[in-house]
């Protein structure tokens, strides 16, 4: 004879089992994350840890398929029909872009997330070859005679946009003045041999093809470049530089019709974890957390830095001055 003891064990046994049977019987999921060139590192191990931490939690396997590119580029793919579940980019512009072009996302999709939905920060820093050869100490020396610069086209890459304001700002504030900054900019692209589509491209022309005697850079790709290409090469930070915020984003439209809005909300959410920001400072990324910018100091000093709003009025204002067609950047680039 049973008593209720063994059928309570018996039940609960059955329970948990079904329990465990459902969570196992879960369909597995695969996410597209269209992000810019040079979080490739980045996501290659978070994007392991994300799916290691899903399994645990919920018994569901995700796997996460990446795609990078310039982060313009890369935006008007998703407007183009590229089926990315989330957006991870250069610049809260080119997500904007998702919404103003087809409604690929809603409009206030920065506040979905903390921080502006970007869940680690950057900087630009100038990288130069090793021993720093032609003395380069600051954006200035970069306007010199027989200097060779490497930098993105800003039509196509956010770091690129990103490069130019930073180089902008530095000369308005010791200049005196826009029109200042506009020649100083001019004579500063008047030393670019080449405009490569993406930052990862420029690495490549620095690093590999051995061109350029500095290469205006993203902070992290700066660290990356002795590991991934070989290169010897030492990291100048000039006086004050912009502080980089890269946002994500849900593409709405995409994860409502492949039903992955939970699963792709929870993939940008884990960035603001514990091990989100751990992996953000390893791979030279600037975390917003407090815990983990202590951690990381010595790798990623701290620096005087402006913002888009500060010095520009956000990105709106600033890619219609700029980057529309007939700005800034077209002004000083036709007359080169």
């Amino acid at each position: 004879m049973i008593n209720r003891r063994t059928v309570f064990k018996l039940a609960t046994s059955a329970i948990l089992a079904g329990t465990a049977l459902g969570a196992a019987a879960q369909p597995a999921v695969t996410l597209l994350n269209v992000s810019y060139d040079p979080t490739r590192e980045l996501y290659v191990e978070f994007n392991a840890a994300f799916s290691k931490y899903w399994k645990a939690k919920t018994g569901q396997d995700v796997s996460i398929k990446q795609s990078h590119g310039g982060s313009g580029k890369q935006a008007r793919s998703v407007i183009d029909g590229l089926d990315a579940d989330v957006v991870t980019l250069a610049l809260a512009g080119d997500v904007d872009a998702l919404n103003k072009n087809g409604g690929w996302l809603i409009s206030d999709w920065q506040k979905r997330l903390p921080h502006n939905a970007a869940p680690y920060t950057s900087t630009i820093v100038l990288v130069v070859r090793q021993g720093n050869p032609k003395g380069i100490k600051d954006w200035d020396d970069l306007v010199k005679p027989g200097i060779s610069v490497i930098t993105p086209n800003p039509k196509t890459s956010g770091g690129a946009r990103w490069n130019y304001l930073a180089a902008w700002e530095f000369a308005k504030r010791k200049l005196g003045s826009e029109a200042k900054a506009k020649d100083f900019v001019q004579a500063l692209y008047k030393n670019v041999p080449v405009l490569d589509t993406g930052a990862r491209g420029s690495s490549i022309t620095f690093a590999q093809r051995n061109q350029g005697d500095v290469f205006i850079s993203w902070e992290n790709e700066a660290h990356l470049l002795e590991k991934e290409f070989g290169s010897k090469v030492d990291i100048v930070y000039p006086s004050i530089s912009i502080l980089a915020e890269p946002p994500v984003s849900v593409v709405d439209k995409n994860v409502d019709r492949k039903g992955t809005r939970t699963v792709a909300s929870a993939y940008l959410e884990y960035l603001y974890s514990d091990e989100g920001q751990d992996i953000a400072g390893k791979n030279f990324y600037r975390p917003i957390s407090e815990k983990f910018q202590a951690k990381y100091v010595k790798q990623l000093p701290k620096i005087k830095l402006f913002t888009i709003e500060q010095a520009f009025g956000g990105w709106s204002k600033a890619d219609k001055d700029h980057f529309a067609d007939g700005g800034s950047f077209d002004q000083i680039y036709l007359k080169k």
